[in-house]
């Protein structure tokens, strides 16, 4: 997922997104431990998937709670 496409995402649909990535990021933690793990690299994209949900979120918030001057 690249930042330009979660930019054009609304709100519901990044927290929506974020729950989603969450629950396979778990379970990839899952299968790794159980040793059933077959793409690894797919570890490391969720992980940063979620980082960059979070990120464009909060800066939502932020412009948000900053009054316009």
């Amino acid at each position: 997922m690249k930042a330009a496409e979660v930019r054009n995402k609304t709100e519901d649909e990044l927290q929506a997104a974020l729950s989603s990535l969450h629950k396979e990021a778990f379970n990839l933690r899952f299968q790794a431990a159980s040793g059933q793990l077959e793409n690894t690299s797919r570890v490391r994209q969720v992980r940063r998937d979620i980082a960059r949900v979070e990120t464009i979120l909060s800066e939502r918030r932020r412009k948000a709670a900053t009054p316009a001057s």
